[in-house]
């Protein structure tokens, strides 16, 4: 039967081939997700191993993060680009589980993120959720949570309205719109040291405004984390 499956899926392949979520080639039998060339050619910013990275930088004076980091570059029309347009629009959760994965077998080589007591993705609005069908930001915190074995926390921190769109805005502007929009319960889990987790780094805005609302519960390290860093 095993030989006969096995038949039965390279078929398949060959009728539905899987292909590579970074540059939409197919995929061989011994790759998942991502083919071997894109592994090696993503633009990786290795920012888990300098902690004044540009990440890091931006939230100098602004709010106090133990440490920030994210593990690729994002560059309109590139193939990271491509990957987060599968995992946000395309339905393909599994996308964000394999890229935390990948990630957190980097964020291993620094013990500053082998130390957290829980994972803290940024929640969605619930409309939003109910229209995706799932957080991006929560699917790669379970990858991370994989590999790292630290748990995944989706019940402390909240987001209980909408936020304008942020296209227009400035770097002020963007905080003073995001400020009121989340909040965290508080908890009988005292968690002093979390990963706050995120899809893509632009301004920040998003991920101060979480901080501001962990810290208001006694969270005291707040490692900010993130797939992609739009500069």
């Amino acid at each position: 039967m095993n030989l006969i499956a096995t038949y039965l899926k390279d078929f398949g392949s060959l009728i539905f081939p899987e292909i590579c979520h970074a540059c939409g080639n197919s995929l061989v039998a011994t790759e998942k997700h991502f083919c071997t060339t894109c592994i090696y050619q993503l633009p990786y910013t290795n920012y888990h191993l300098n902690p004044d990275n540009k990440i890091a930088k931006q939230f100098w004076g602004r709010v106090n993060v133990n440490s920030a980091c994210a593990f690729l570059y994002f560059n309109k029309a590139g193939k990271v680009q491509n990957i987060m347009h599968q995992l946000k629009y395309n339905n393909q959760p599994q996308v964000g589980v394999e890229i935390g994965r990948m990630y957190a077998k980097q964020l291993k080589e620094s013990s500053i993120y082998n130390f957290a007591e829980a994972i803290i993705p940024v929640p969605l609005h619930p409309k939003k959720l109910l229209k995706r069908g799932y957080n991006q930001s929560e699917q790669f915190a379970i990858g991370l949570s994989e590999i790292l074995n630290i748990p995944v926390i989706t019940d402390i921190l909240y987001r209980d309205k909408a936020a304008e769109s942020q296209t227009t805005k400035s770097r002020i502007n963007r905080f003073d719109n995001m400020k009121t929009v989340f909040n965290a319960h508080k908890t009988d889990c005292a968690f002093k040291n979390v990963l706050l987790v995120d899809d893509t780094i632009t301004t920040g805005a998003t991920l101060e405004a979480c901080t501001f609302a962990l810290q208001e519960i006694g969270i005291e390290l707040i490692n900010i984390v993130g797939i992609a860093y739009a500069e």
